[in-house]
């Protein structure tokens, strides 16, 4: 069954025809989005939920043909009547190493099925986010896990509140009036992983601050869109509830 790049090289009609076409003829769609220099690469099933009453598998931060493999495997399994168990240690997923599955919380699944979404015009189906052990078979949330790997599978069974991948406590960069309760409607992810969050104040050096990247999402929960926003990318919007309209900065597209 094919896999799709969900980066806009296949238009939305032709995508939805060829899920459609591969849900019926195999039971699944695999959706895969490649990695970037700051996002993991993950991949996810469309079909299960609708051929099988079973929850959709998500999957991050390996190869994309690993990813594929994965999710069509685990498929394989549930179109054999098994159901996947929550908390479970599943060795016979990878070679070498253990796996667990995860339920995905409901305040996930709009930031990850987008696909599924467009095909089944619903967000509240179920999904299970299947997780792997790093080379001393330690699970993400076990002690020493190896740091290398702490951002290649978010957990999307938590974190709902708080959807950035960094430490709550991540220094940022704020204007003074955002103490004084402004809005924010600027922000910038920069090359170096700095994130600057703007009132439409002064932004000279001697106007901003620095408060812990928590604060100000227990501020404006509306900030926690923003999570995925690039490297090199910038968002803006006029006002809280206002739409996010994401872009390239300018010192990136010059450089």
């Amino acid at each position: 069954m094919s896999a799709e790049n969900d980066h806009n090289c296949i238009d939305t009609d032709t995508l939805f025809e060829n899920t459609k076409s591969n849900i019926e003829k195999y039971g699944l769609q695999v959706i895969i989005i490649e990695a970037t220099d700051y996002l993991p690469s993950f991949a996810y099933s469309i079909g299960l939920w609708e051929k099988y009453n079973h929850p959709e598998i998500i999957c991050f931060g390996l190869s994309n043909s690993l990813l594929h493999t994965l999710i069509n495997n685990v498929a394989e399994t549930v179109k054999e009547n098994e159901t996947i168990i929550t908390g479970k240690n599943y060795s016979g997923i990878f070679m070498n190493g253990s796996a667990e599955f995860l339920n995905v919380h409901s305040d996930n699944i709009s930031d990850y099925f987008g696909t599924a979404i467009n095909y089944y015009k619903r967000n509240d189906f179920q999904a299970l986010q299947l997780i792997w052990t790093d080379r001393n078979d330690k699970f993400p949330w076990e002690e020493n896990f190896e740091e290398e790997f702490i951002h290649k599978q978010p957990l999307l069974d938590r974190n709902h509140t708080f959807k950035f991948r960094e430490a709550r406590n991540l220094a940022a960069f704020t204007t003074k009036q955002w103490l004084e309760g402004k809005p924010i409607l600027t922000v910038f992810h920069d090359n170096e992983g700095d994130w600057i969050f703007l009132t439409d104040d002064d932004a000279s050096a001697e106007n901003l601050i620095i408060a812990a990247l928590e604060q100000l999402i227990l501020k404006d929960n509306s900030l926690n869109q923003l999570f995925n926003l690039d490297y090199g990318e910038e968002a803006e919007r006029k006002f809280i509830g206002d739409e996010w309209t994401r872009s390239i900065t300018e010192d990136t597209e010059e450089e």
